[in-house]
């Protein structure tokens, strides 16, 4: 697997910010330091990313325990266990995952992404969520996944990445359009209905270092579901979709997005 793009350790980048909040240490120095700059202004944003890690964990296993076996992963990020494929292989060992990103530094680490069971199988696309069409023609997509069956379609702290002139519900309907009924769509997003003047300030820093992020509210985050089926609890703050024990008390404002899990009818 070969990139002919560089990294460049003088621009920060999304996917290597993310792995900082995380604990990572796959990130270089401008990525520390736009961090640092965003803690200023939103000093929970790391709890945030870590609501959001676990998210994905209960949406996989609750997928996994409606028969899901099949998941598309888009934004994926630099490997950090359990990777989502880890929590699949865990409930159905012939689980089929594909993941999409298109940062180079993630790339770079696919083959972390990619060890997979003997039963199931896992594949990498270097592809941009703006693009759906190169995501769904990608060879290794039809090798992996079978259409004739669901699959859940992974979009978790993607879409506000994406302006809206590029239209992120046209990009949901080509993805899920592919997808054969029972399948799912499962989103996280930024907003700042909780806080606002803090997601004013984090997202003018987020843009002041590079990296176009924007905050959607609850109706335009419902919105992207439109025409599919939303599974209880709907659209909620994103550490209160079926959390595993009763919740801490913790402040909405601490996770700072929306997340809901939909079916494909």
């Amino acid at each position: 697997m070969t990139d002919n793009r560089v990294v460049d350790p003088t621009k920060p980048s999304s996917a290597r910010i993310y792995d900082f909040f995380l604990g990572g240490k796959d990130n270089y120095e401008v990525d520390r330091q736009a961090a640092a700059e965003i803690l200023e202004v939103w000093p929970t944003v790391a709890s945030g990313v870590h609501h959001n890690r676990d998210f994905m964990t209960r949406a996989v296993r609750t997928l996994s325990d409606l028969g899901i076996r099949q998941f598309l992963d888009i934004g994926t990020g630099i490997p950090t266990e359990p990777n989502l494929h880890q929590t699949a292989q865990e409930l159905n060992p012939a689980a089929r995952v594909v993941y999409v990103d298109n940062d180079p530094l993630v790339l770079a680490y696919a083959h972390a992404l990619m060890a997979s069971t003997a039963e199931g199988k896992v594949a990498y696309i270097d592809a941009d969520v703006t693009d759906p069409h190169a995501i769904l023609s990608a060879p290794s997509f039809a090798e992996t996944l079978n259409l004739d069956e669901p699959v859940a379609v992974s979009l978790i702290a993607v879409l506000h990445f994406i302006r809206d002139e590029q239209d992120p519900r046209g990009i949901v309907d080509t993805l899920m359009n592919a997808m054969a009924p029972g399948s799912y769509l499962v989103i996280s997003h930024i907003t700042a209905d909780f806080d606002p003047e803090t997601m004013r300030r984090a997202l003018a820093t987020y843009r002041a270092s590079g990296v176009h992020a924007q905050n959607r509210n609850r109706d335009e985050v419902t919105r992207l579901f439109d025409g599919y089926e939303l599974l209880d609890p709907g659209v909620v703050g994103v550490h209160r979709w079926r959390p595993r024990s009763e919740l801490p008390e913790w402040r909405d404002a601490e996770a700072g997005c929306w997340a809901g899990v939909a079916r494909k009818s």
